[in-house]
């Protein structure tokens, strides 16, 4: 591949008079003459000149266009400009998504004028429709998504393309040889976007990062993380000043806080945690009340503002969870050490304590820092052995240490008690209208090579909705304390907003395929009717497919000084206060929360609401690259399972092909509708079907139907199938 040469033309200019016009638009507060324009078009022959002078002069005589000096032109504007951001589709068009317009606007590839997917873009839209859609033209590109691309290089003799990975990069990056970093042909790169003009074909860019050979684990890994911005290891300066940190528990530390360490207090989590970010205590006061602390490392007293491990903290803003490891937002000298409450030791905590009755009501609440020791570590399947049995017998198979004993019977009866405790106020949130989303979670087992072995999936019990309700509890309550006060004062809150109507008429559009009805009349009956529909399809084979769309169909949620409540959670002040060791919102609550009770005035609204921005965006982007590493382990457990059948669920129905939703591991992949031989398919978009154009048959969304794995992608991500068939068509 090379890059394009200017043209010599005796020929006549096709489509001259738009041209001229989309140039003179796009940068409308400039004026051109007629060598300008040729320049533009990489047109450099008389004969191309004086054709680009004669639509000059016709379109000034049309007033298309004004003469502003001596043979420099300007566009007559009349238009009117919008801002959106591009979402490419295949073969290079896209869709601008702007706020002006009820639906996204289409931008043909001859117009998208060198946008990339996620910029932010200028854009004037056509008096008229084309085809039923409304098209446009981008002007201008006014924010770049990323500079950042992962792909793979082809090196040439005096030069290099690297060829992006994904399919929303329309343009290979062309790479000089001088900045092709050592690179060599085929290898996996980070490449950096440093021009794109207006006479080249292709942007212009250089190798920043060698990350190995595309396919092997650490490369592919490490590519997904690369392609998000997201970093794998910390600086060697903020490494050393982390463990340079003074982490000892002090008599003088220790009486500027609550004393609560000869309270009985415990953690639970998943079996293979790293760190404890939060415990429970439990008293049963003279009263007759039920005093439960909850208690959340006291992160903020060592990550100090204004210091390179804040700074790295708040860059990071998340820990991202991929599916062989995590990459934490602080060093492992506080994330698994000094801020994790792990079991016999003494650590800072920050708490929200609550006096609570039998009915689960708060009688009396308490925030402030605090000294805790935590008396006993449970996994999540040893509380739930309590829970079910109502016995402190832990037996070997679940146990962490693989040998069967008696819980201290103190702890036994607190998870009990706040048991009872928990499904009382779950089951009020339900009542007032909050949504249960329990999706299944894809997990994999793994061998010491990181190669997935097996498959299984991770349901919530007992266990997780009792540490769960206590968590909302005390994110609810901070986020109530701070935001009643008056005069108002600036906080961090985690808000959801109400579901897009749109979204739900598609929602409903699906599920009544499956013989589902969803009731939209108003608030009350929308969260009854989703939560009537997300527990009907438990156990089915339907279940993930609606489990995701439903999701999809909700707003997102994000973090703001602006309260507008939790619609999904149906609370009117919510925050993120209890994970600060992995999400930088929970810090900044923890230093708000301690200024206001230290008698502070309101802080700048200003600068946290761009923090808040800064930390919703890095959790997008963590989250897709946790689906992405899903993906690609899921790819890789298919390599090894070619030959085999699989029943799977019709989740995606398209006009080039059907996507196949395998029901044992939740694999997605694609039929191409090239490979359904045994009849012409088309695809009918009002049934979500193929349907056959002589036998009639027809391959409907909700579907069950017979697999085999046609091809495995590692580096594209792709998975794609054979269709074997319908189940009951099999002889």
């Amino acid at each position: 591949m090379t890059r394009k040469k200017k043209k010599k033309s005796n020929n006549r200019i096709s489509n001259l008079t738009n041209t001229i016009l989309s140039i003179l638009k796009k940068d409308r507060n400039q004026s051109f003459n007629y060598k300008q324009i040729a320049a533009k078009l990489q047109l450099n022959d008389a004969s191309s000149r004086n054709q680009i002078i004669k639509k000059l002069n016709e379109l000034l005589a049309k007033k298309e266009i004004i003469e502003v000096n001596r043979g420099k032109y300007k566009a007559v504007v009349n238009t009117e400009y919008h801002i959106g951001i591009l979402d490419m589709a295949a073969r290079g068009s896209g869709y601008i998504i702007c706020d002006d317009f009820d639906e996204d606007v289409f931008i043909a590839s001859n117009n998208i004028n060198r946008a990339l997917d996620g910029d932010e873009v200028e854009f004037y839209v056509y008096k008229r429709r084309k085809k039923g859609k409304i098209e446009g033209e981008i002007t201008n590109v006014v924010k770049r998504a990323k500079n950042e691309y992962v792909g793979v290089i082809q090196v040439h003799k005096n030069y290099a393309f690297v060829v992006v990975d994904g399919g929303k990069m329309y343009k290979d990056i062309f790479v000089p040889n001088n900045k092709i970093n050592k690179a060599e042909d085929g290898d996996k790169v980070l490449v950096s976007l440093e021009s794109w003009e207006e006479n080249e074909d292709s942007p212009t860019g250089k190798v920043i990062k060698v990350l190995g050979k595309p396919g092997e684990h650490n490369t592919e890994i490490h590519a997904i993380l690369a392609d998000y911005g997201l970093p794998y290891e910390f600086p060697y300066q903020v490494e050393e000043y982390a463990n340079e940190l003074d982490t000892s528990i002090t008599k003088e530390e220790i009486a500027k806080r609550r004393d609560m360490r000869h309270i009985l207090t415990f953690t639970i989590d998943p079996k293979d945690a790293k760190d404890f970010d939060d415990a429970l205590s439990f008293e049963v006061l003279d009263n007759g009340l039920y005093e439960i602390g909850i208690h959340i490392a006291d992160v903020s007293h060592y990550l100090q503002e204004g210091t390179i491990l804040d700074e790295e903290a708040y860059s990071r803003a998340t820990s991202v969870y991929l599916v062989d490891r995590v990459v934490p937002m602080l060093p492992e000298i506080l994330s698994n050490n000094a801020c994790s409450l792990r079991p016999h030791e003494e650590k800072y905590t920050f708490s929200a304590v609550f006096q609570m009755n039998d009915k689960a009501e708060v009688k009396n609440q308490w925030f402030g820092r605090t000294v805790t020791y935590s008396d006993a570590r449970f996994a999540y399947e040893e509380a739930q052995v309590i829970i079910e049995t109502k016995a402190n017998q832990i037996p070997a198979e679940i146990s962490l240490t693989g040998k069967p004993y008696l819980a201290d019977q103190n702890v036994a009866d607190a998870i009990l008690k706040m048991d009872e405790l928990a499904k009382i106020m779950r089951s009020r949130r339900m009542k007032e209208g909050a949504i249960s989303f329990d999706k299944v979670e894809v997990k994999f087992d793994l061998d010491e090579q990181a190669n997935p072995i097996g498959v299984f999936f991770k349901t919530s019990k007992d266990a997780n909705k009792l540490i769960e309700e206590f968590m909302l509890l005390a994110n609810r309550k901070v986020a109530e304390f701070i935001g009643k006060q008056s005069p108002k004062k600036t906080f961090v809150y985690r808000v959801h907003d109400e579901p897009d109507e749109s979204k739900l008429a598609a929602l409903q559009g699906v599920v009544s395929k499956f013989g589902y009805k969803l009731n939209f009349r108003d608030r009350n009956s929308i969260s009854k009717s989703l939560n009537g529909l997300l527990e009907d399809v438990v156990g089915k084979k339907e279940q993930n497919l609606v489990d995701t769309l439903t999701i999809r169909s909700m707003s997102k949620a994000e973090y703001t000084t602006q309260n507008i409540g939790h619609y999904g959670l149906s609370f009117d002040y919510y925050s993120h206060f209890t994970s600060p060791i992995r999400r930088y919102p929970d810090v900044m609550a923890h230093r708000l929360l301690q200024h206001y009770l230290d008698g502070g005035k309101s802080a700048n609204e200003t600068i946290y609401e761009e923090k808040c921005a800064h930390s919703s965006n890095m959790e997008n982007l963590a989250t897709k690259a946790e689906r992405d590493s899903i993906k690609y382990m899921q790819i890789r457990f298919m390599e090894d399972h070619k030959n085999e059948e699989f029943l799977g669920v019709i989740s995606g129905v398209t006009d080039w092909g059907i996507y196949v939703e395998i029901i044992s591991n939740k694999c997605e992949g694609m039929v191409s509708v090239r490979d359904m031989t045994d009849d012409h398919y088309q695809f009918d978009e009002s049934q979500y079907a193929m349907v056959g154009k002589k036998s009639g048959m027809i391959y409907q969304l909700g579907d069950e139907v017979i697999v085999k794995v046609k091809n495995t992608d590692l580096v594209k991500k792709h998975l794609d199938f054979y269709l074997v068939g319908k189940p009951e068509l099999e002889v």
